[in-house]
């Protein structure tokens, strides 16, 4: 069963709540199939919890980037990190960002919209 970790992330003091679950542990050994219809080495992106049970993401990333990659704001995401090593930051419509770790993935809830990602290299947030 999975558990789930309430954690309260944010930047320039304010604070957005979201639920993160691990996935399935991925070996950095060697390539690993999908979660949730993301294959790795992909964040992937899910319009609601229909989309993300029937493993039918509406975006993926897979780069590293320096700066913030634009993704069309929409409410109610499910986002996956199927990367072994690289974490994933991901810009609110607010302005703020929180950090998705490797190999797990989060909900937001219904007021919040993602607007950017960003894939750092680093294995930690």
């Amino acid at each position: 069963m999975r558990s789930v970790v309430r954690k309260a992330a944010g930047i320039a003091g304010a604070t957005v709540a979201v639920a993160a679950v691990s996935v399935a542990g991925a070996s950095a050994a060697h390539a690993e199939g999908s979660t949730n219809g993301c294959p790795y080495p992909y964040v992937c992106f899910y319009v609601d919890e229909e989309a993300f049970e029937a493993g039918t993401p509406i975006t993926k990333y897979r780069d590293v980037t320096s700066s913030y990659q634009t993704v069309r704001s929409r409410p109610h995401y499910y986002v996956v990190n199927t990367r072994n090593d690289d974490v994933a930051y991901l810009r609110l419509q607010d302005g703020n960002a929180i950090c998705l770790a490797p190999n797990s993935w989060t909900v937001f809830a219904n007021a919040y919209s993602v607007t950017g990602i960003k894939i750092s290299s680093s294995p930690a947030c």
